[in-house]
């Protein structure tokens, strides 16, 4: 297939499909609030939301029970930029062994994280020889994850279900069901937070965070991680759990809010001066037809308010319901080549299948992808490979100055 047969081809699919989401779900909905301002989104009041930024920049202290192995002393310290909430350039380090005979993973000693900090030297978390499969992971963007969290199930699905064939093959974006912590046991959902979607709610993504990030136990994650597989309770002396349930927060005081918090958060805005530019401008379209869209889903739309989601412990409100949101991201699984070998909750299948990156707010990042290791557009793209394989001959194909003009397009986000 030559390259416009190639263009013509996925331009067509990209706008059937974005056709169709539109009259399927927008009628009625109206615009997320979208802003680099630090005010609420209408979810909270103002004050409500300042003092739970303030639970989410506060640093741990060991006395609070930081570590005894961690990675960082707040949520801000790796959700920052330009504002709390944001991304950063922070990486964790995730590692296992691939049995190539069996075709299995297994994660390092007590879990695929390996904490970079510890409140004392002999308990110093590394790399053990014989886990060959290493991966950076950076520090992921929260804003705007509340409407994020109010997408249906169902919405999901339909995305994945559209995603068209190209001459290669499929694109084959995955819904994973993981567990909802807070709910009842069994009760699982859609994931979309974390780069394995590993998470499906706000509650249980902070949970994790909490406990694998600054080594605080809540309600929900009430052991603490051991150290290579061993305990560490020498080192710990303030008791489980050490953000505990209190009468109006069972789930924890600082775990409510920050899931409060990142509810609260605006979406990224785009640049609007440089959006409006006859290169941004003219760059959206071919965004579109080189087919980047597919998997970067331009628009979606949350559920209506009162919807129940999260196993019945979360009613969407109106602040989140029915919002249209453009994350330029499905929130779906798959393998484009730059899989980091990592299993969690999505199963073997997911090895080498990463969420899709949302671009929202990708101007705010230095270092792209997964891992961090592309520092322009350009590399990113052609790191592209396996269901990204016809888009990225696309985008290649492009000429120079259409190349500039998508570049300035994902300048512009």
């Amino acid at each position: 297939m030559n390259r416009i047969s190639v263009s013509v081809c996925i331009f067509v699919m990209a706008v059937s499909f974005g056709s169709v989401r539109s009259a399927k779900s927008q009628i009625g909905a109206t615009e997320a609030p979208a802003g680099f301002d630090g005010l609420t989104n209408g979810f909270v009041p103002q004050p409500q939301f300042d003092n739970d930024r303030d639970v989410f920049e506060e640093r741990e202290s060991i006395d609070e029970g930081l570590g005894p192995v961690y990675n960082a002393q707040s949520c801000a310290e790796c959700h920052q930029s330009p504002v709390t909430g944001g991304l950063s350039q922070i990486t964790e380090v995730r590692a296992g062994h691939y049995d190539r005979a069996t075709k299995t993973f297994s994660a390092t000693p007590g879990g695929s994280l390996i904490n970079d900090r510890a409140i004392d030297a002999s308990i110093q978390e590394h790399v053990p020889v014989g886990y060959e499969v290493q991966t950076f992971r950076t520090s992921l963007n929260t804003l705007g994850d509340g409407f994020v969290e109010s997408i249906d199930d169902a919405t999901l699905q339909f995305i994945a279900a559209s995603q068209p064939a190209l001459s290669h093959g499929k694109i084959t974006g995955q819904v994973i069901m993981v567990p909802v912590a807070e709910a009842s046991p069994g009760t699982s959902r859609a994931g979309r937070f974390g780069w394995k979607n590993q998470h499906a709610s706000l509650i249980s993504f902070s949970a994790d965070a909490y406990l694998n990030e600054m080594g605080i136990t809540s309600p929900l994650q009430p052991t603490e991680n051991t150290s290579m597989g061993s305990p560490v309770a020498a080192f710990d002396t303030v008791p489980d759990p050490e953000d505990p349930a209190m009468p109006e927060t069972p789930f924890g005081d600082d775990i409510e809010a920050f899931a409060r918090f990142i509810r609260a958060t605006k979406v990224p805005p785009r640049d609007a001066t440089l959006a409006a530019t006859p290169d941004a401008v003219a760059g959206s379209t071919l965004f579109d037809t080189v087919g980047c869209g597919i998997c970067h889903t331009r628009d979606i739309v949350t559920a209506p308010a009162g919807t129940s989601i999260n196993g019945g412990t979360f009613t969407v409100p109106s602040a989140l319901g029915n919002k249209i949101i453009h994350p330029f991201g499905d929130f779906l699984m798959h393998d484009i080549g730059t899989g980091d070998g990592i299993v969690q909750n999505g199963g073997p299948a997911t090895r080498n299948q990463m969420r899709t990156a949302p671009l929202w707010g990708v101007r705010t990042r230095s270092r792209l992808m997964h891992d961090g290791n592309s520092t322009t557009f350009i590399d990113a793209i052609s790191r592209h490979r396996a269901e990204a394989n016809t888009v990225r001959a696309a985008f290649f194909a492009l000429s120079d100055i259409e190349e500039r003009q998508l570049l300035a397009f994902l300048s512009s986000l």
